[in-house]
Order: C-alpha cells, then sequence, then structure tokens
C-alpha cells in the first residue's frame, strides 16, 4: 500500500466563489474537473507542488448552498518559509481575508483564517513544500488509543509527532517513509470526553493506494470498515471510514498522469 495522502475534500456552496478565493489568497491553480450529474469536483494546488503533495478537492453539489462544518473535522494547514508567517498574513488581511486569529493570539508560531464556507486554514511555517502547499489535515477523535491503532494498523502509518497540554493532545501521523513534501494527519484528543458532529462541510481524506483490489482486502483483512467496495464504485475507488466516521477514500493513480480522475 502505497499510503500517500492524495487529497481532501471540502464541500463548498458556491463553486466559483470558492475558487476565486482560494486562486487569490492561496495562488492555487486547477489542476483537474470532472462535471458530473448534478455536481462538479475541482483540484487544486499550487503551480509547483510536489508530485506526494496533496491537492485540495473542491466538490460542489447543485441545490447545497446550507453546509454545516461541523467539529469532528478541525483544519487543513498550509505552508509558508519560517520567518514569514506575519508579512504573509497581513497581504491576506490586505486581500480582505478574514481576520480568524492572527500569529500574536497563537504565539507567534501559526495562525488561522477561514474560507467561505467557514473552513478553517491554519497557516504553518515550514522549511519544505510550495508556499502554500498542505501541510496536514486536522481531525478531532474521541479515543486517541483507537484512533493511532486505526491509523498505524489499517494504514501501516507512524506517529511522526506528538503535543501534549493539560486539556487536549495532537498526534501527527503519516505513512512510513513519507516525502517531506507530503501532507500529515494531525489527530486532536480532547480530554474532556465530548462527542463530535460530521456535519456535510467536509468530506474525506483520500489515501493513495498501489492496488485497489488488493489493499482494500488487505483493510478487509484488518477489519477496517466496509463502507462503500470497490465493486459499488466500478473498481474504480472505494471508501472506509475511521472509528469515528471520518470517511476514508482509497484510490489508485498515477498522480503525473494526464488526467487525475480514474474514470
Amino acid at each position: 500500500m502505497d499510503g500517500t495522502l492524495d487529497h481532501t475534500m471540502l464541500r463548498v456552496a458556491d463553486l466559483e466563489e470558492s475558487l476565486d478565493w482560494y486562486q487569490t489568497h492561496l495562488e492555487y491553480e486547477e489542476k483537474d474537473r470532472y462535471e458530473g450529474d448534478g455536481f462538479t469536483i475541482v483540484y487544486l494546488g499550487p503551480e509547483d507542488m510536489h508530485e506526494d503533495g496533496a491537492l485540495l478537492e473542491l466538490t460542489h453539489n447543485e441545490g447545497e448552498d446550507d453546509l454545516e462544518v461541523g467539529d469532528a473535522w478541525g483544519h487543513v494547514a498550509v505552508r509558508v518559509p519560517e520567518g514569514e508567517l506575519e508579512a504573509h498574513y497581513e497581504q491576506l488581511m490586505d486581500e480582505g481575508v478574514e481576520d480568524y486569529r492572527d500569529p500574536e493570539s497563537c504565539g507567534g508560531r501559526y495562525a488561522f483564517v477561514t474560507d467561505p464556507d467557514g473552513h478553517e486554514i491554519e497557516i504553518v511555517q515550514r522549511d519544505q513544500g510550495a508556499l502554500w502547499s498542505l501541510d496536514h489535515t486536522m481531525i478531532r477523535v474521541e479515543d486517541a488509543d483507537e484512533a493511532l491503532g486505526y491509523w498505524t494498523r489499517k494504514f501501516e502509518y507512524d506517529e511522526v509527532g506528538r503535543w501534549e497540554s493539560d486539556t487536549f493532545a495532537n498526534y501527527f501521523v503519516e505513512p512510513r517513509d513519507a516525502a517531506d513534501e507530503a501532507m500529515s494527519l494531525e489527530l486532536t484528543y480532547n480530554y474532556d470526553g465530548r462527542t463530535y458532529e460530521q456535519g456535510d462541510a467536509w468530506g474525506h481524506l483520500c489515501v493513495r493506494v498501489d492496488d485497489l483490489a488488493e489493499d482494500w482486502e488487505t483493510l478487509l483483512e484488518r477489519e477496517a470498515p466496509d463502507y462503500r467496495n470497490p465493486e459499488s464504485n466500478d473498481n474504480m475507488y472505494a471508501f472506509t471510514k475511521d472509528q469515528d466516521g471520518h470517511e476514508i477514500e482509497l484510490l489508485e493513480r498515477d498522480p503525473e498522469a494526464e488526467s487525475l480522475f480514474p474514470f
């Protein structure tokens, strides 16, 4: 199993407004587009993104303009060079982006903005990856041991970092031997026993696999939920879920292919 995090999917109420936001403020370019029956999918990313860098998928469903963000998903994080956080944050403010959590309120280490649908975008400082490239996606989990076990057992991810406070903990996991430019997954665990709502403004994480049929069977042997198997999706992709209900797509594709879609 490759295991590289291929993309994070967000649902948007107004596709053109969202495209304009990401293309204007994060300088993303459209990598591919698929027009389906009643929906449109667009992949975005920096111009010079690494082959193992993650894409952002925006999905718009016709007639769905009242999306609930929920709290089971936290944010996507994008990169700026070390020492340039405040400059890039001020640039976003000058462009009219909403002032959500500025660098000063975050100890000068990171900052947050929100997109037109309320998805939180964290800005982090990194020495690797293209400007604004996806660094990690954060999801909230109700049991840290179960969540870590899920990703280490089923997808063979490694825990590569953690930060524990008095009230919560963050755990970072990623595929073994992942490129520095690849996206990580942040698992956030709050100690107060709260539960979370998925909402519908967040869609899924996508894991790139080597062989869809073979890797799907491996996941079933490891007791991953059989949510939407390859056969039900014309053997083009499949979906499982984690212990908290976050959807995880499995996709077999060549990131350098002419079209990113396998269909």
